[in-house]
C-alpha cells in the first residue's frame, strides 16, 4: 500500500473518478475541487500548483485521497488503517498551511507533523438533506441571481469570506461569474431589494451542495437565511439532484439549528488545522 503523489489533475480525475463518485454525499468537496480545477484551471483557487494523491491497496484499488490547492490546507478523504501515517512520510519536506481531515484522522497525523505548533481553526459538519421541511416564509421572494447582480454578490462573497476567517482569493469575482453562469446563486430579496443569498455547486455524481449562505448584519433576524437556503436546495433539488448537502460551522448553534429545522442532517465532522511556519 502507498501515496502516489501527482500535479497532473486529468490523471489524478481518471484514476480517483470511480472512487469519489462512490461515495458523493462524503465526498463533495473532492468532486467539485476536481470539476472547478478542470474546468478553469490549476489556478482558480491561488496561484500556487496544486497537489493530488491517492492511497493504493495492494490490489492498485484508490482507497483514499488527498487534494491541496494553496494557500488552502491540505484536504483529506476518509482514510483505512496506515495510511495517516503513511501520509507523513509521503509529504515529508513539504510546507503546509494546515490540514482538514476527519477529527479522528487529524489527531493522529497532526501530532506527528513537523510543524512548530498547530492550532484548530474550525471544526465542521456535514450535513445531507432529508425531506426539505421550507420555514415559515418571510416577507420576501427568492429569485435567481443574474449579470446585472454581480457586483453587490462580489461584495457579499467577500464579506462571507472575511466573517468565517477564510483564505480567500485576490476577488471573488471569477467565483461570481462561475456560479452566475449556471444560475448557481439564489437571492432572497424584499420590496425588490437583496437581503440573502445562497449559492449551489453544479451537480456532481447527482450531489450538489449549498454553499456561501450570507446575510448582511443590517438583514439578520427576519429569516431571510433560511429561506434562502430553502429556495436554493429546492432548486437543487427541482434540477434533479439526489442528494443536497451542505457544511457548518459547529462553533454556530444558529446555523446548526436551522439548518437541521430544514431537514438537513449529520453525516461526518471535519477539522480544520492550522500549522505555524
Amino acid at each position: 500500500m502507498v501515496w502516489e503523489l501527482t500535479d497532473d489533475v486529468e490523471a489524478f480525475a481518471s484514476t480517483s473518478d470511480d472512487f469519489l463518485r462512490s461515495r458523493p454525499v462524503e465526498h463533495t468537496v473532492f468532486l467539485t475541487l476536481v470539476d472547478t480545477l478542470r474546468r478553469r484551471g490549476l489556478h482558480a483557487y491561488g496561484s500556487g500548483a496544486p497537489i493530488f494523491g491517492q492511497w493504493r491497496t495492494d490490489d492498485g484499488a484508490v482507497d483514499g485521497v488527498l487534494l491541496q490547492t494553496p494557500p488552502h490546507p491540505m484536504m483529506f478523504s476518509r482514510l483505512p488503517g496506515g495510511a495517516v501515517a503513511a501520509a507523513l512520510d509521503a509529504l515529508a519536506g513539504r510546507s503546509l498551511p494546515g490540514v482538514n481531515m476527519l477529527v479522528d484522522d487529524a489527531a493522529t497525523f497532526v501530532a506527528d507533523w513537523p510543524a512548530p505548533a498547530a492550532a484548530e481553526k474550525m471544526r465542521v459538519r456535514l450535513y445531507r438533506l432529508g425531506e426539505l421541511t421550507p420555514p415559515s416564509p418571510p416577507a420576501g421572494t427568492a429569485r435567481i441571481a443574474g449579470p446585472g447582480d454581480r457586483d453587490l454578490l462580489v461584495r457579499w462573497f467577500s464579506e462571507f469570506a472575511e466573517a468565517i476567517n477564510d483564505v480567500a482569493e485576490e476577488s471573488p469575482g471569477p467565483v461570481v461569474d462561475d456560479r452566475l453562469a449556471y444560475g448557481g446563486i439564489t437571492l432572497w430579496e424584499v420590496d425588490g431589494s437583496p437581503v440573502s443569498t445562497a449559492a449551489r455547486s453544479r451537480p456532481e455524481a447527482g450531489m450538489v451542495r449549498i454553499q456561501m449562505v450570507y446575510t448582511p448584519t443590517v438583514h439578520r433576524g427576519h429569516g431571510y437565511g433560511g429561506a434562502a437556503t430553502s429556495a436554493a436546495s429546492r432548486a437543487a433539488l427541482d434540477e434533479g439532484a439526489s442528494e443536497v448537502v451542505l457544511f457548518t460551522d459547529l462553533s454556530n448553534p444558529t446555523s446548526n439549528g436551522l439548518y437541521q429545522r430544514l431537514g438537513y442532517r449529520p453525516v461526518l465532522d471535519r477539522v480544520v488545522m492550522e500549522f505555524s511556519s
